[in-house]
């Protein structure tokens, strides 16, 4: 790629994350969530014809997506690359605070969704239990990728994940995402929102439409249990 290209389009992308009124935009769409352009104006306090400079903008520098369904047009962001950048920003934001301390609401630091995966307290500590049982593996240290072992691979089949099929899919399999109110790492990739949509499926957890906040369901602390009170198996 040329590199005069290369650099105009960083700077392009980091003007257009940069103005407030596009940030609100881009950080309301995390969620996974689409949104209109009139939802989207009230959430950026802008006026309906700014709102759609702004979605411009933020669609020509491949930020957002958008489809037509009706007489609407229906906004999101264009793919899980675009919410783990914002998430890795939301953490250099607050890098430089001495002694580091959540300010995340309480129910976004529990448990919340960070595009199509899990974050929070919760997917941390899932995380970190995959770990321990020995169901994990780094990858690629450079890039932060996750391998499965095979006690991994079997486990996640027994929960009802198809592992192969995850596989198959044409993006990064697993990956550690940085947690930006835990400042530790959460599985992203096809098996992080895998995991969210088993969580979902099976009522661990629940999800206000309008929002990003999950909330831990007693059926929840009890089947996520089996992780904690699972035997620990060595990896092949």
């Amino acid at each position: 790629m040329d590199v005069e290209y290369l650099d105009a389009q960083i700077s392009g992308i980091a003007a257009s994350i940069g103005e407030p009124a596009r940030a609100r935009m881009l950080y309301c769409l995390v969620d996974g969530h689409a949104r209109t352009s009139t939802e989207l104006a009230i959430i950026a306090e802008v006026s309906a014809s700014t709102a759609s400079v702004h979605l411009a903008r933020l669609k020509d520098y491949q930020l957002v997506k958008v489809y037509a369904q009706g007489k609407h047009r229906y906004y999101s962001l264009k793919d899980a690359n675009v919410a783990q950048a914002l998430e890795a920003l939301s953490v250099v934001a607050g890098a430089g605070a001495a002694g580091y301390v959540p300010n995340t609401p309480s129910r976004l630091r529990s448990a919340r969704t960070c595009y199509d995966h899990m974050a929070g307290e919760v997917a941390v500590a899932l995380h970190d239990r995959m770990q321990e049982l020995g169901w994990l593996q780094r990858g690629t240290p450079s890039e932060n990728l996750y391998e499965l072992t095979g006690v991994g691979t079997e486990g996640l089949n027994r929960l009802g994940i198809d592992v192969e099929a995850l596989r198959s899919m044409r993006r990064r399999f697993a990956f550690a995402c940085l947690d930006w109110s835990e400042r530790r790492p959460h599985i992203g990739g096809a098996l992080g929102a895998a995991l969210l949509k088993l969580a979902l499926s099976r009522k661990w957890v629940t999800q206000d439409i309008d929002g990003r906040a999950l909330r831990l369901t007693a059926i929840g602390k009890r089947e996520i249990g089996l992780l904690n009170g699972a035997a620990r198996p060595r990896a092949r």
